[in-house]
């Protein structure tokens, strides 16, 4: 018979910021306090807030207070706080998995909800695997979360789609700017995504009616070359004299190595440190052309812009959420929650769960029928998969001009 520690929950945010992980969380809390004879708690920056006990009861800050809940779920980042840990295996490390699940039965917590991309599942796999061989009775289960989209089993991930419709709206903006000049120019724009280029990809969004976006695409999945990006410049030349190119920080060479490494650094997770790709450009076409020459890289706001949602992102992140707290109460562990998309127009989506193991570790990258046989730009199937995921506006509240955020106490 398993070890029942109790019926509380918990719920924690892994990893790096989005624009609608709060919009998941309020969607954990909106279901789960529907359920008035338990608690709900919430991890101070993420696995470390079972680790030192710093524990929000979230009962107490959002029961009955639907206009917080709706703040938070506009509210860019990681409300509850974020980390960077990937935990060790518990035959490694056994004092560190004894002590949180030591802090799971203190808390009674019968529900475990992680919010996250790779790493974070790796997390929700490992607890998981701990709990089932030492015959503890925990519901695990990943909520996805990453504005890269490479988590594998999900049409998407949350967070993508609002940072995809930031990405296309600033490179329609840099596009008119580059534009008033006449002489020949390049602009590089360098976007996120070391070994998936979903981001950079979202760029052709750009491109409407009434807008445009960059000439050229370069994408971590194809090999870059100088001297084929020269050629694709030379060409987009023919069109107009300003020609902005959108490359991922992780573009690689055909050898394998980032055009942007910094082999002395690494992350923690021993990720290699990346500098500056869009910086990289600047001395080989300066020499080439002897044009004028801006890089620009976006950094960590396309991540975080809550002043530009998509709707469609913020109502999936929301649901998604509940959808998580509803699998673990029919007794499901060991899962991720997932989105499987049934039609692009009208866009059409149903909720389903995967075993972590299938998830946790692997990385989905765009597809090659999503990139131009030049490799250096998105097809048209690219562009039908990634424009219903910006759809929609949002409103957010506004104060003094600017939108509120919900933001919880230090603790």
């Amino acid at each position: 018979m398993k070890k029942t520690y109790g019926q509380n929950a918990i719920v924690g945010q892994s990893g790096g910021p989005t624009a609608a992980i709060n919009a998941s969380l309020a969607g954990v809390i909106s279901a789960w306090l529907e359920r008035k004879n338990s608690i709900l708690y919430g991890m101070a920056n993420g696995i470390t807030g079972i680790i030192n006990e710093k524990l929000y009861n979230l009962n107490k800050i959002f029961l009955g207070k639907n206009d917080d809940l709706n703040c938070l779920k506009f509210t860019p980042a990681a409300a509850l706080g974020s980390c960077r840990i990937k935990l060790k295996d518990f035959n490694k490390d056994p004092v560190l998995y004894e002590n949180i699940f030591s802090v799971f039965e203190k808390y009674s917590i019968g529900y475990f909800f992680y919010i996250g991309g790779n790493d974070s599942m790796d997390t929700v796999a490992k607890l998981s695997h701990y709990a089932d061989i030492n015959n503890i009775d925990i519901k695990f289960v990943g909520i996805p979360k990453t504005v890269d989209n490479d988590l594998c089993c999900t049409d998407s991930t949350p967070g993508f789609g609002s940072a995809a419709k930031y990405i296309a709206a600033v490179c329609a903006e840099i596009r008119r700017d580059t534009a008033v000049y006449t002489q020949k120019s390049v602009t590089v724009i360098e976007i996120m995504g070391r070994d998936a280029g979903w981001l950079t990809a979202s760029s052709v969004l750009a491109n409407t009616d009434f807008s445009e976006g960059p000439d050229l695409i370069y994408l971590p999945e194809v090999p870059f070359s100088f001297d084929k990006c020269f050629s694709d410049i030379e060409n987009a030349w023919k069109k107009h004299n300003d020609v902005l190119i959108a490359i991922s920080e992780g573009i690689k060479y055909s050898d394998g190595s980032y055009v942007s490494a910094d082999s002395t650094k690494t992350d923690n997770f021993g990720h290699a440190m990346l500098c500056g790709a869009a910086n990289s450009f600047k001395e080989p076409i300066k020499e080439r052309f002897g044009c004028k020459f801006r890089a620009i890289e976006i950094n960590t706001v396309q991540r975080s812009a809550g002043h530009l949602l998509s709707l469609t992102d913020i109502n999936t992140s929301f649901n998604i959420g509940s959808f998580g707290v509803s699998e673990a109460l029919s007794g499901k562990t060991a899962i991720m929650v997932a989105i499987t998309r049934i039609s692009d127009d009208p866009y059409t989506i149903k909720f389903e769960s995967f075993d972590i193991n299938s998830i946790a570790n692997n990385v989905k990258c765009v597809p090659k029928e999503f990139i131009s046989q030049d490799e250096n730009y998105i097809t048209d199937a690219g562009i039908k998969y990634l424009r219903p995921l910006i759809m929609g506006q949002c409103d957010p509240i506004y104060l003094d001009g600017i939108p509120m955020h919900f933001i919880l106490p230090k603790i």
